[in-house]
């Protein structure tokens, strides 16, 4: 008896969970299980943000638990709001290249990545 009910019990939840696959395909969901709602953007080409003066340095940020393009732009979007930092992340390669057009500290773009929920492994220089 016992062995009927576990297995009523994995039907429901197997059934359930393939439900809501099929619904969130059917409306468009193109990122099932994201922290947007399955609302990532897909990979179009983003402008890339305008420094005002000339680069004088690049850092690679290394950056651990990006798992979708919705956690790309968050990423991009906090770094660029930072004044001097143009970003650009890679969610293949999992970090994110910075040009810099005046000196910005290390720890304020660990604290921009971080404030978005993921883990800064390194901070790298770049030679310009």
């Amino acid at each position: 008896m016992a062995d009927v009910i576990a297995v009523l019990i994995l039907v429901v939840l197997i059934g359930g969970a393939a439900a809501y696959l099929i619904r969130a395909k059917r409306n468009g969901v193109k990122c099932v299980g994201c922290p947007a709602g399955g609302n990532c953007s897909d990979r179009r080409k983003r402008k890339r943000k305008k420094l005002s003066g000339p680069i004088i340095a690049k850092k690679t940020i290394v950056i651990s638990g990006m798992h979708c393009e919705h956690c790309v732009q968050s990423v991009t979007d906090s770094l660029n709001q930072i004044d001097g930092v143009s970003a650009k992340v890679d969610l293949a390669k999992g970090w994110a290249e910075v040009s810099l057009d005046r000196e910005v500290e290390d720890d304020v773009l660990i604290a921009a990545v971080e404030k978005e929920g993921f883990s800064v492994d390194s901070v790298q220089n770049q030679i310009c």
